[in-house]
């Protein structure tokens, strides 16, 4: 059992940069879990930004392609998403989830947002 905790959101002007981490509260290693990070914006659907395998392997949103990058430390407990050159619709609430076979465990969420 996971208890996912995001960290790292708050408010920056367009054109900064903010690094969000996910970790379980217990410190458990993520290493053969697939860690994803999603946004949600109001009145909107919540919709993938960028995912991290288990093997290595990172797959990414169109719009967060040449933006974002998602990475692992290495001790593999903590999963960043390095979100830079923010814009105003990158103005959400982010929640990273972690997936290890039929089980997905669901952080809180932590919120962007990109305001002059």
């Amino acid at each position: 059992q996971l208890h996912l905790v995001e960290s790292g959101g708050g408010l920056v002007q367009p054109g900064g940069s903010l690094r969000l981490s996910c970790a379980d509260s217990k410190a458990t290693s993520l290493r053969f879990y697939t860690v994803k990070w999603y946004r949600q914006s109001p009145g909107e659907q919540r919709e993938l930004v960028a995912g991290s395998g288990s093997g290595g392997s990172t797959n990414y949103a169109h719009f967060a392609r040449d933006r974002f990058t998602i990475s692992r430390d290495p001790a593999n407990k903590t999963v960043y998403l390095q979100m830079d050159n923010l814009k105003p619709e990158d103005t959400a609430t982010y929640y990273c989830i972690a997936v290890l076979g039929a089980s997905t465990y669901w952080g809180q969420g932590t919120q962007v947002t990109v305001s002059p």
